[in-house]
Order: structure tokens, then sequence, then C-alpha cells
């Protein structure tokens, strides 16, 4: 049998190696103390990664792909090629 994915929008925003506050505001990750925001935000730009916490445990996303909040309100890292053949803009 074949299958076809059922229509869902979903929310996302793509981590372009420097938009650490805008994703995470998009996933209103609190990080604790500003000091632990800070630290997470040099690391990720440093580093060009951003660690998401998703119900598999911590993932990262890397420059230029994109963070999804699932149906449920999960968040998970998508590469840009993935993203591209699966999703569309709705207006």
């Amino acid at each position: 049998m074949k299958y076809r994915k059922k229509p869902v929008v979903i929310e996302a925003v793509c981590w372009d190696g420097k938009n650490f506050d805008e994703v995470m505001q998009f996933m209103n990750e609190d990080l604790g103390s500003k000091l632990n925001y800070e630290d997470a935000e040099e690391y990720s730009l440093k580093k060009g990664e951003v660690s998401i916490r998703t119900l598999e445990g911590t993932m990262t996303a890397s420059k230029n792909d994109w963070v999804i909040k699932g149906v449920k309100g999960e968040y998970y890292p998508c590469k840009p090629d993935i993203f591209e053949q699966t999703y569309e803009i709705v207006n």
C-alpha cells in the first residue's frame, strides 16, 4: 500500500546562524538566567548551530536548517532540502 502525508499547517523559522533571539522566541525557550542565555547565544553564534529540545532529546540545528513546531507543539530541526520538498508557504 502507498500512503500520502496528510496536509498539516506548521510554523517554522530558519536558523541563519545569526538569529538566535528569533529562534529562542519562536520556541518559547527559557534558558534560565541572563548569563545562561548569553552563554548559549555566544556558543550558537560561534559554532553556527543551535540546540533544539525535541521529544527524542536534544538535537542540533545547523546554519540554514529550519526549526519546525509540530502539530503537538513539539520542536525539531529540518534540513533545508527536506523542508523545501515537504512544505510550501500558506497564504
